[in-house]
């Protein structure tokens, strides 16, 4: 239930399916065409043909960079990626406690910790100028955490970022220790192009609920990162592999698929929220793992089409296709990535849609305050005999 300017009650779907809180410039996501776009432009264009600095400066700033802007705008966000002395010492730390946890929780901390050091104050008091500078610190920051993080938590050092490097080269840099090779990065570059946005997801949505309330930008971000960390919104891409490896061969298909759709199971890397057809997000990445080729690329293939058609014979009217996760395992592992740091390298991505998302409900003065329908014990209850006060 919402209220509307007037305190009436207005009642809602559950979960908010559908309705629509604000207006946006950022992007919009089309389920039923299997379209989403950046702004003016169609995500998976900018994925296939562009940079990444190219799409986080047109999402902070609404066009995209000519090629001086893009050579200043690379320069600067790559002075960003070395963090805060006191961030850096107490990265060991916050690996140690979260080593049960993995880096996307540990970020919530550094992060937070990020926001202090670097003194970014209240969305509320300080112009567009500051909370762009806040967004752009934050967001170069994000990759040389996590990545630190995880080495940490291997018993490895961390890797210094290198300013000569993109940030998808970079990412991979500093994740490995070695100079990635030219298909990995683009595979990549292109995988997190595609995932900086995606409509007013929960993670987005919690981002901009935060940002309402006029707090600093860090707050923002972990509040995302917390809603992001949840199974059924950013950790499916390691559990779609996990199909995979569960099936094993090509003859178990139909029998493991049957007995999880009876049984009520979610099959992860299926199915979408807003998609009525073909996740494009999916379509593309697959195209990326055929580049690779190779065995798991072949049985992944396979893997789809037969789950396809199960579940259209299994849940026959449903509309129920890949996702961007299924594939996204594929290709992060085929680039190299560990599975712990696929929702990570997820994360490294979203961190400049969350930013743009923030940055422009700070110019909205309203905060987002719905309501709720009680449906408790009807009220005032008399209090119990003798109730200690």
């Amino acid at each position: 239930m919402t209220v509307t300017e007037t305190n009436t009650p207005i009642n809602a779907p559950r979960g908010l399916a559908g309705v629509i809180v604000t207006e946006t410039e950022l992007g919009d996501v089309r389920g039923r065409e299997g379209f989403y776009h950046y702004r003016q432009y169609s995500a998976v264009e900018l994925a296939t043909a562009r940079t990444f600095e190219d799409v986080w400066y047109l999402m902070l700033h609404g066009e995209l960079p000519d090629a001086e802007q893009l050579a200043a705008f690379t320069a600067r966000t790559a002075e960003l990626r070395t963090l805060p002395a006191a961030v850096r010492d107490a990265l060991p730390d916050i690996a140690r406690a979260g080593a049960v946890s993995g880096p996307l929780a540990g970020l919530r901390t550094a992060l937070s910790l990020l926001g202090a050091t670097a003194g970014f104050r209240p969305l509320y008091d300080i112009d567009i100028d500051h909370r762009r500078a806040d967004a752009l610190a934050a967001c170069a920051a994000v990759p040389t955490m996590l990545t630190a993080l995880h080495r940490l938590g291997q018993g490895q050092e961390p890797v210094e970022p290198r300013p000569d490097l993109t940030y998808a080269a970079n990412y991979l840099y500093m994740l490995t220790g070695q100079d990635p090779e030219p298909q990995r990065v683009r595979a990549i570059e292109a995988y997190l192009i595609s995932t900086v946005d995606h409509g007013f997801n929960p993670s987005t949505f919690t981002a901009r609920v935060i940002a309402s309330t006029g707090a600093d930008l860090a707050a923002c971000l972990v509040g995302a990162v917390g809603a992001l960390s949840g199974p059924l919104h950013g950790g499916a891409p390691s559990r779609a592999l996990d199909t995979l490896d569960a099936i094993g061969t090509p003859d178990r298909i139909d029998s493991w698929i049957r007995d999880r759709v009876l049984r009520g199971e979610r099959i992860m890397g299926f199915g979408h929220a807003v998609y009525r057809t073909e996740d494009p997000r999916s379509r593309m990445l697959r195209a990326l793992a055929e580049q690779f080729g190779g065995p798991r690329v072949e049985f992944a293939v396979q893997v789809e089409a037969r789950i396809e058609s199960l579940l259209a014979e299994l849940k026959p009217g449903r509309e129920l296709h890949t996702n961007v996760e299924f594939y996204a395992g594929v290709v992060m592992e085929l680039c190299g990535l560990p599975r712990e740091m696929f929702t990570p390298t997820f994360c490294a991505a979203r961190i400049v849609g969350w930013s743009a998302n923030i940055l422009e409900q700070a110019e909205d003065p309203k905060i987002i305050r719905p309501a709720a329908r009680y449906v408790g014990p009807p009220p005032p209850q008399p209090l119990p005999f003798g109730a200690p006060r």
